[in-house]
C-alpha cells in the first residue's frame, strides 16, 4: 500500500512539474503533507531537508552571486568581450564560453545566464551578428560549467547532502572537477564546431515586422457623432470589446494615452484587436476604418518607441498577470504582445500570467524605457548599458568567495559555515544590502530541494526504493554493472525534461543507492554519475538557463532538439566512460 502511494505521488509530481498547473513549491509541500499524514515519514523527517547544511550553502551562493552582479564586475568583463569581438567573432565566442563556464563553476548557472543575456544582445548588435549565434552557447556553457565543482549547481550540493545523510562520504568541493572540466571542454568543442553550424541565424527586422503587427492593428477615425467622444480611453466601448488603444493622433500630434485621456471628435486611434469584431460594430459606434496602417511610423516617433523587455529570474512579476500588476500605470508602457517559447501571445494579454523568460513587446516613451534599465524585474533588450563598476566592492566579494573556497577545501571550516561567513561579509562590507540579499535567494528552489530530500526518505521508508531497485537489477543486472549505471544515467536525463535537475536527481539517487548495494557496487559512483547526468540534459529548453535565452534568441523548440540531442548523447557517453575510471564501480 505504502509503495503504491509513494509511486503514485512520484508520477503525480512529474506530471504537475511538467504542466506547471501548480507552482513547484506548492506541489512539494502538498506531497510532504500527504506522506506525513499517512505516517510514511515522521514530521522530523519531512522537514529535515530544510535544516540541512546544504540549504545554507545554496542560499549563501545566491547572495554572493547577487553581490557580484551588484558591483558590475561582470559587465566590466562584457566590455572587454566587445573589444575582442572586433578582432575575431570565433575567438570572442570561445572566450565568452570560457568565462561563463568558469564563473558558473562557482555560481548558479541561471544567475550567470541572466547576467549575460542583455549584454550579449547588445554585443550582437555592435558586431552585426544574430543574438541566436551567442545565446544558446551562453546557456550551454553556464549549464556545463556547473559540473566542474560541488557548488556549481544546487543539484550537486543537494545530492552530496543526501548521500552524506545516507552514511556515505559527501562529495568534495573539487572532487568532480576533473570529470566536470572534461565535460565542459567537450561541450565547448561541440558548440564551436558542429553546434555553431547548426545554430539558426535570424535576420535583423524591425519589431513591428517581427511580431507581424500589421495583421492586428487598425486605425480608426472617431466621427463627431460617435458615442466614443468624451469617453475615457481605458474605459471606452472599444476597451470593453477587448480592443487596446496604443496611440492617438489628434490635430497631427501623435501621443500615448494615459488613464486621464478622453477620446475627442476626429481623433485617429491606433487600436489592436480582432478586425472582424471592429467591422461588425462599425456602424453603431460611429467610427470610420482607415484603409492603410503605417505601423512603424504610427507606433514609433522621436519620443515614442517599441522595445522588448524580458521578465528576469528574480522578477516579482512572475505568476502575476499584466492586469494584476497594473503594467501600464506602473511602468508607463503598453504591452502589445508576449513572446513565450517562440509563440506570440496577443489575445487577452491582461489575463496572461507572466513567466520567467517571457519577452514583452511594449510601446512607450523613450524616457520610461531608460528608467527601466536599472530594474531587477525586467531587462530592456535593445542595447547594453554597463552597471557602474564598483571596483573595490567587486574585489571584496571575490576575496570573500575565495576565502570561503579555500577554507572549505582545506577543511578549516565546514562548507556551510565558510560560505555563510562569506555571504554575511559581503553584506557587512556593503557590497549588497540585506534587502537585496534576501531577494536574491530562490526560496522556491530551496523548498523544492528540501521537500524532495524528504521524498527520498519516503521512498526508503516505504520500500519503494527496494522495489524499484530489484526491478532494475532483474532487468539490467545480467548485462553488468555498467549497463545498470547506464540505465540510471539515461533515466535521469529523461526525467530532467519535465522536472527540475535537483528534483530528478533526488528521486533517482535513493533507488540507485539501493541498487548499487544489491549488486555489491560502490554507491557513491552511482550517485556521482546521476549527479553529473542531471546537468547534461540539453535536449529541450526547459532548463531555466535555456528558458532565459529562448525568446530573446528567437529560437524554436526544434533548435534545442537539433543541437542539444547530439551533445547530450555525447556527454552521456563521456560520463559512462569517465565515472568508472575516477570512481571504480
Amino acid at each position: 500500500m505504502e509503495i503504491a502511494l509513494v509511486l503514485i505521488l512520484l508520477l503525480a509530481a512529474v506530471v504537475l512539474f511538467a504542466t506547471e498547473k501548480l507552482s513547484v513549491e506548492i506541489v512539494t509541500l502538498v506531497m510532504l503533507i500527504i506522506l506525513a499524514s499517512f505516517r510514511i515519514i515522521t514530521p522530523e523527517e519531512a522537514f529535515a531537508g530544510f535544516s540541512s547544511d546544504f540549504i545554507i550553502i545554496i542560499a549563501s551562493i545566491f547572495i554572493l552571486s547577487a553581490a557580484l552582479e551588484e558591483t558590475g564586475i561582470l559587465d566590466f568583463a562584457v566590455v572587454r568581450l566587445v573589444r575582442l569581438a572586433r578582432k575575431s567573432t570565433s575567438l570572442m565566442l570561445f572566450t565568452m564560453m570560457m568565462i561563463t563556464g568558469l564563473i558558473s563553476a562557482f555560481m548558479n548557472n541561471t544567475t550567470v545566464t541572466a547576467m549575460f543575456v542583455t549584454p550579449l544582445i547588445g554585443l550582437s548588435k555592435r558586431i552585426n551578428t544574430s543574438p541566436s549565434k551567442l545565446l544558446m552557447p551562453l546557456a550551454y556553457a553556464a549549464i556545463l560549467g556547473g559540473t566542474c565543482t560541488l557548488i556549481g549547481t544546487s543539484t550537486n550540493v543537494a545530492v552530496s547532502g543526501y548521500i552524506a545523510k545516507a552514511g556515505l562520504e559527501p562529495v568534495g568541493l573539487f572532487e568532480i572537477s576533473g570529470v566536470g572540466f572534461i565535460i565542459f571542454l567537450v561541450g565547448l568543442a561541440y558548440m564551436l564546431t558542429i553546434g555553431q553550424r547548426l545554430l539558426p541565424s535570424h535576420d535583423d527586422q524591425q519589431l513591428a515586422e517581427e511580431y507581424k503587427l500589421q495583421k492586428y492593428l487598425t486605425e480608426i477615425v472617431v466621427m463627431p457623432d460617435s458615442p466614443l467622444v468624451g469617453q475615457l480611453v481605458f474605459a471606452s466601448d472599444l476597451t470593453s470589446l477587448n480592443f487596446r488603444m496604443l496611440n492617438i493622433i489628434r490635430q497631427e500630434e501623435n501621443f500615448l494615452p494615459d488613464f486621464r485621456t478622453r477620446i475627442a471628435a476626429n481623433d485617429i486611434l491606433l487600436v489592436e484587436g480582432d478586425l472582424d469584431n471592429l467591422i461588425r460594430v462599425k456602424e453603431t459606434k460611429g467610427i470610420e476604418i482607415m484603409a492603410d496602417v503605417l505601423v512603424s511610423e504610427d507606433l514609433e516617433s522621436e519620443d515614442i518607441r517599441l522595445a522588448e523587455l524580458m521578465v528576469t529570474r528574480r522578477s516579482n512579476l512572475i505568476n502575476k498577470t499584466v492586469k494584476e500588476v497594473e503594467f501600464s500605470r506602473r511602468f508607463g508602457l503598453v504591452v502589445i504582445a508576449i513572446s513565450r517559447y517562440g509563440e506570440t501571445l496577443r489575445s487577452k494579454i491582461g489575463s496572461i500570467a507572466l513567466k520567467m523568460g517571457d519577452v514583452l513587446l511594449v510601446q512607450g516613451a523613450a524616457s520610461r524605457l531608460d528608467q527601466l534599465r536599472s530594474s531587477s524585474n525586467i531587462a530592456v533588450l535593445d542595447k547594453f548599458e554597463p552597471v557602474l563598476y564598483k571596483k573595490r566592492r567587486g574585489i571584496t566579494v571575490i576575496a570573500c568567495f575565495a576565502v570561503a573556497i579555500l577554507a572549505g577545501t582545506l577543511e578549516l571550516l565546514p562548507l556551510s559555515i565558510a560560505f555563510l561567513m562569506a555571504a554575511i561579509a559581503s553584506i557587512l562590507f556593503r557590497c549588497i544590502s540585506s534587502t537585496k540579499a534576501y531577494a536574491a535567494i530562490d526560496w522556491r528552489l530551496l523548498i523544492l530541494i528540501g521537500g524532495m530530500t524528504a521524498f527520498g526518505t519516503a521512498m526508503e521508508n516505504s520500500g519503494a526504493a527496494d522495489f524499484l531497485a530489484e526491478g532494475i537489477v532483474s532487468l539490467l543486472g545480467p548485462l553488468g554493472k555498467l549497463a545498470v549505471l547506464a540505465g540510471f544515467v539515461v533515466l535521469t536525463v529523461l526525467l530532467t525534461q519535465p522536472m527540475s535537475n535537483a528534483a530528478a536527481a533526488l528521486v533517482i539517487v535513493p533507488v540507485a543507492l539501493r541498487t548499487a548495494a544489491e549488486m555489491q557496487s560502490d554507491p557513491r559512483s552511482f550517485a556521482i554519475a546521476i549527479m553529473l547526468a542531471a546537468s547534461v540534459s540539453l535536449i529541450t529548453p526547459f532548463e531555466p538557463a535555456c528558458i532565459l535565452v529562448y525568446s530573446p534568441g528567437k529560437y524554436r523548440f526544434r533548435d534545442f532538439i537539433k543541437i542539444g540531442s547530439p551533445l547530450t548523447l555525447l556527454l552521456v557517453i563521456v560520463i559512462l566512460f569517465l565515472v568508472p575510471v575516477f570512481w571504480p564501480l
